[in-house]
């Protein structure tokens, strides 16, 4: 049956037009933007999925950040430690020389002022984001160690940290008592020469006896394992910092893969697609157009 007043083909061919156009449309955005789903609306799930996972990519990429932080930090404390070790051979050389008849025990303790005062400086000067792990105040008990970010946990929404043990490598403290070259050190007993353990930084040597001398260059081999134990301490904790890094690389990348799997368009898939629609839409106005010229046949009737 012919109708003026409906036409069935036309409206069958403009629907197939419509929804040729919106899928047009959805391709066409996933080619611009190249999301497959850019919103809640295109895939809920896949959507709410990626979301949560670009943010726990996120916070990764913070703590990343925060495990550079810590190795320059860790560097720059390690270059004092190294430089105090330096000195503290220097002044143990001195020590042996001194034990030689004759010796200038005056002017080698020059140089040991001078060294301390190196130490000292190179204490003071390793300050890093206002942290100064070896001239401050240490912490009482292990609860109140620095503790260095290294890992973010998002299913149970916890970061994970290090803690650093700083009372192995503060050489000085605000009460000038308790770092590594402010006290006593060693194991010999006070001899009956007065052959007194001393701190380091209170060496002096310029009227020492032997037995004093031989008491100070134990003092100064009992700073160098102490010091030596802090460095290595430090050294330790950077070497799992640098591990824990490249894991966290690989995770971040992971991540982004995994996001990339839901949510990317296949620009391959896409563009052919388009392509196809192309071809649909030419068709479908092609289709629309005899539909309607099917309606101008009726006038032919009255003719």
């Amino acid at each position: 049956m012919s109708s003026i007043n409906t036409n069935l083909s036309a409206m069958t061919a403009l629907q197939s037009l419509k929804s040729t156009q919106n899928a047009m449309n959805k391709t066409q955005n996933q080619i611009s933007t190249g999301l497959r789903v850019g919103e809640a609306s295109h895939n809920a799930s896949y959507w709410s999925i990626s979301t949560q996972m670009k943010s726990d990519n996120g916070a990764l990429g913070a703590v990343k950040d925060a495990i550079g932080q810590s190795k320059s930090m860790i560097n720059t404390f390690t270059s004092a430690m190294d430089k105090t070790l330096t000195y503290l051979n220097k002044m143990k050389e001195g020590l042996v020389t001194a034990r030689q008849p004759g010796a200038d025990k005056a002017k080698i303790q020059g140089e040991f002022d001078a060294h301390i005062a190196g130490m000292q400086s190179a204490a003071a000067s390793a300050t890093f984001n206002e942290q100064n792990w070896l001239k401050g105040v240490a912490p009482a008990d292990a609860t109140e160690h620095p503790q260095l970010v290294v890992s973010y946990d998002g299913k149970t929404n916890a970061v994970q940290t290090l803690a650093i043990d700083t009372t192995k490598t503060q050489l000085f403290s605000p009460g000038g008592t308790t770092g590594i070259l402010e006290k006593s050190l060693g194991t010999a007993s006070t001899a009956a020469g007065g052959g007194a353990l001393v701190a380091i930084e209170d060496i002096d040597i310029a009227s020492a006896t032997t037995v004093q001398i031989d008491a100070a260059l134990e003092s100064v081999d009992a700073a160098i394992k102490a010091v030596t134990e802090g460095s290595a301490m430090l050294g330790a904790n950077k070497a799992l910092l640098e591990t824990q890094e490249e894991f966290i690389g690989a995770l971040s990348d992971n991540l982004t893969a995994g996001v990339s799997t839901f949510i990317d368009a296949d620009m391959n898939e896409a563009s052919t697609r388009y392509q196809a629609l192309q071809t649909q839409q030419q068709l479908g106005v092609q289709a629309l157009s005899m539909a309607n010229q099917n309606s101008q046949m009726i006038l032919k009737l009255f003719q």
